[in-house]
């Protein structure tokens, strides 16, 4: 069996235990509990240009063993543009992306395989209208990855229950909130028990309290063991599921480290105007 296999079993696992701990009554279990599973990311040389516009110019990262990367700063500065290359959507103009000693590849085919692998969420919630959230959790699993419907519905019933979500299983998305929407969103990533996931900005178009649901979501995923990078501009959450973090602007890394460190202390001028200005 190969390690993605094995990952994907004890994330598994992991599900069923918080599963059983909900039926239970009791209280989530600590972090520690549940499989830790890392990332590590290098990023040389990274270009994208569209036309006449270069939206990433020559970024450059490094990353050590973690399992949570956040990317932060302003509209406009490349952080969708990195996150679509990094979940092998768009292929760049230059450069390479290296995960865990792979590189991503640059041909149709090799992406194909690597998306399989990889869940990704971005702003809109993309479900079929048509379809249940159920339906909508069951086709990438039966169509894309070849399960049963029969093994589909028994992958998906636990981490319904462990998001609270089994109750609105047989809804049409028009019968969600938003934040219910972008949690069966996130939850069909998740559901073919990928790698790492991607989310671009989960949060953007929902109320205060859709948001608080869905990063309350998100946190678990952390608690899960789970491996993502995510876009946001939630800088609290940021400063909370961060292991690394990253401030992309003008489509360059500016700044990279710590969650506290980039927050607080950063020594790039650029970095700290724009933190004191959103956080004060």
């Amino acid at each position: 069996m190969d390690a993605e296999s094995e990952a994907g079993i004890e994330r598994a696992k992991a599900w069923r235990a918080a599963a059983n701990v909900r039926r239970r009554g009791m209280s989530s279990p600590e972090p520690s509990e549940f499989v830790k599973a890392s990332m590590n990311l290098t990023i040389t040389d990274l270009t994208q240009r569209f036309s006449t516009a270069t939206i990433l110019d020559r970024l450059e990262l490094s990353t050590g063993d973690i399992q949570s990367l956040v990317l932060v700063g302003p509209s406009g500065g490349g952080k969708s543009t990195l996150l679509r290359i990094l979940a092998g959507l768009d292929v760049p103009t230059a450069g390479s992306v290296t995960f865990d000693g792979a590189t991503l590849p640059r041909e149709e085919t090799g992406l194909r395989a690597y998306r399989k692998t990889v869940g990704t969420v971005f702003q809109a919630y993309n479900l079929f209208p048509h379809l249940t959230a159920l339906d909508n959790l069951l086709m990438p699993l039966v169509e894309v990855h070849g399960l049963t419907p029969q093994a589909a519905r028994e992958r998906v019933r636990e981490p319904l229950e462990r998001f609270a979500l089994a109750a609105h299983a047989h809804k049409r998305p028009a019968q969600l909130s938003g934040g219910q929407k972008q949690r069966i969103a996130i939850l069909r990533a998740l559901v073919i028990q990928p790698r790492r996931m991607f989310l671009d900005e989960p949060t953007s178009a929902l109320d205060p309290e859709m948001t608080a649901e869905v990063l309350e979501m998100i946190g678990e995923l952390k608690a899960l063991g789970t491996q993502f990078v995510l876009v946001t501009h939630e800088m609290g959450f940021a400063r909370r599921v961060a292991d690394d973090l990253a401030f992309v602007g003008d489509g360059r890394i500016l700044a990279h480290g710590k969650a506290d460190e980039i927050l607080t202390r950063c020594p790039v001028s650029r970095v700290k105007n724009f933190f004191d200005r959103i956080l004060a």
